[in-house]
């Protein structure tokens, strides 16, 4: 026999280990595959490798049919289950990002429409060609998913009942193992059974959260028609104890709790504040502060906007599109009725925001595109805080003869990704915004500075630094006696800052030169100064509106009761993400 006859069967069987072996390795892909949509944890802070030590009874059922299904029946079972568990795989890898970002999982009716501003987000963060490479990634894994768990099942049921009599003697003795585990209650990692059934409870989940959001959708309806004597309040009788002053809502981008309290960054943020009470008191202003009970967490600001501004709680995408459809009396409409200008400044907003004239009515609205700024961006804050105070200081409260002015005013320099920061100028060289030009590539990229999460975290913390210390210069240099502030966090930062299990407070402060303004919260409970302590008050956001309105109106008046309390359970959700503006 020649060389070349005897390297022929050499070669073949060669070719028929390789094929072996890629066999098996496609069998354990697609074991691994389905063993994760099976018993993955829905928490980023919970995927360890202890999670994946667990027995689904899932899995033995789809075993057994299989096994005494007939072929075809067999391969229907196996598309059917493998479709569906592509449809958890998604839903859990979606839930891991909702709970890291807003501590909530993912809500199948509302938060479709929360992937557009959440793109926007990171195209502003990390650029465009990054944030399409992001998106078109996403796609492509959920196509993965929904062709490659089928065929995954399909595989394993057919190597099954290739070898029904050692897998059904495999399966009745894990199956004893699972009702052992199930009986004694074994957990391998703390609140993890291994006698798990966490894809049918997730897949109940899911049917009961679309069922409960529907239910909510109905209750909320009625709790908006419902009578709010404060909107038949007559203008007379509206705000007396604020006629004349000029009152403006400063939301500072993700000021939580953790800001102020308990962090390695928060003795900075606490020095900044307290600094900023002297410098307040030596400007003849007093101040008072508490907590808010925010509906949101990590983001979704307009849900915490507009719980304030209207008394109720708006704590998910549905309730806010209802009640951005209603004529729900609000704050600004308060102010408006009562003979104020009203302003709307947003720099987050890029284009129009039809809620701002429908909803809120405000008699003028500013954006990134009409204050005049010709200065550069900082990842998603499209102008520094210091501008935004210094252009509407210049375009309302330096007009002559004007009335007095109510805004809301949102700063966000305090905006993930935290990176790049500005730095204050003298405000009488803020000018157009051209002087900031040179510091976006002075300061720290977010590549950079997202590679570590301490890093994240020092950023967070400068960044309220700033837009705090902004804040208490703009209203010492703006020389109005008449001026009242409430400056308000939006929500807690996302768990790279905040951790796991942190609450949703955000600071609150009233800020007044006149003592007889500061004199009407008297009974609030409320501490002095601009850093609440851990022992402050704490409202839920939607009590804000009557509180105010009572206290300021005439005869002050006391406040009905919160509409409900501050954190309902809704689905899934444990206890508890720029706007569409």
């Amino acid at each position: 026999m020649s060389l070349d006859q005897g390297a022929v069967p050499a070669a073949r069987t060669v070719r028929r280990r390789a094929r072996l072996v890629a066999s098996w390795l496609i069998t354990i892909l697609a074991f691994l595959l389905v063993w994760f949509a099976l018993v993955a944890p829905t928490k980023l802070d919970r995927l360890t490798f202890g999670a994946f030590l667990r027995i689904p009874i899932e899995g033995l059922i789809v075993v057994a049919l299989g096994l005494v299904l007939p072929l075809r029946w067999r391969r229907v079972l196996a598309i059917s289950v493998g479709v569906l568990l592509g449809l958890l795989a998604i839903v859990k890898i979606l839930d891991m990002g909702f709970y890291a970002e807003v501590d909530r999982p993912f809500d199948p009716v509302n938060d479709w429409s929360s992937f557009k501003p959440a793109i926007g987000v990171l195209r502003d963060s990390v650029g465009a060609d990054w944030s399409n490479a992001a998106v078109v990634g996403a796609i492509l894994l959920a196509v993965a998913t929904l062709v490659l768990l089928p065929l995954s099942v399909l595989r394993l049921t057919r190597l099954t009942a290739q070898h029904r009599v050692t897998s059904a003697r495999a399966l009745t003795a894990v199956g004893v193992v699972w009702i052992l585990c199930a009986a004694l209650g074994v957990e391998i990692v703390a609140g993890t059974p291994v006698a798990s059934t966490s894809a049918a409870t997730l897949a109940y989940h899911q049917v009961r959260e679309v069922r409960f959001e529907l239910q909510d959708r109905r209750k909320f309806a009625v709790k908006l028609g419902a009578e709010d004597s404060v909107s038949s309040t007559p203008a007379s009788d509206l705000l007396t104890g604020l006629r004349g002053k000029d009152v403006i809502i400063a939301f500072v981008e993700s000021y939580g709790r953790v800001a102020v309290q308990g962090t390695k960054f928060s003795p900075q943020v606490d020095a900044v504040l307290k600094a900023g009470t002297q410098s307040l008191q030596n400007a003849g202003f007093a101040s008072q502060s508490a907590f808010l009970d925010s509906p949101t967490y990590g983001g979704i600001s307009w849900l915490a906007h507009s719980s304030l501004q209207s008394g109720l709680w708006i704590n998910s995408q549905s309730r806010y599109n209802e009640l951005v459809s209603s004529n729900r009396f609000t704050l600004s409409d308060a102010f408006k009725r009562a003979g104020w200008r009203t302003v709307g400044d947003v720099p987050s907003n890029t284009g129009s925001w039809r809620q701002g004239t429908s909803f809120y009515h405000y008699d003028q609205l500013y954006n990134a595109s009409n204050v005049g700024y010709a200065g550069p961006k900082f990842s998603y804050g499209a102008m520094p805080d210091q501008y935004i105070l210094s252009a509407f200081q210049r375009m309302e409260l330096g007009k002559q003869n004007r009335a007095p002015v109510m805004a809301e005013i949102d700063l966000v320099s305090s905006h993930t990704p935290w990176a790049p920061l500005p730095h204050m100028v003298p405000w009488d060289k803020v000018g157009d915004g051209s002087i900031f030009d040179s510091m976006p590539a002075q300061g720290q990229q977010p590549d950079q500075v997202w590679q570590q999460s301490s890093q994240v975290q020092a950023a967070y913390g400068q960044s309220v630094q700033y837009s705090l210390s902004a804040l208490f210069s703009w209203v010492q240099q703006v020389h109005d006696n008449n001026l009242v502030m409430i400056v308000v966090g939006d929500h807690q930062p996302a768990h790279i800052v905040s951790g796991y299990r942190a609450s949703h407070y955000v600071p609150i402060s009233i800020i007044a030169h006149d003592p007889k303004v500061m004199g009407r919260i008297s009974s609030w409970g409320w501490q002095a100064g601009m850093l609440p302590s851990a022992q402050a008050p704490v409202w839920g956001m939607n009590a804000f509106r009557n509180r105010f309105l009572g206290a300021y109106g005439s005869p002050p008046t006391a406040p009905a009761a919160p509409p409900e309390p501050s954190h309902p359970p809704v689905g899934r959700a444990q206890p508890q993400l720029a706007a569409p503006h």
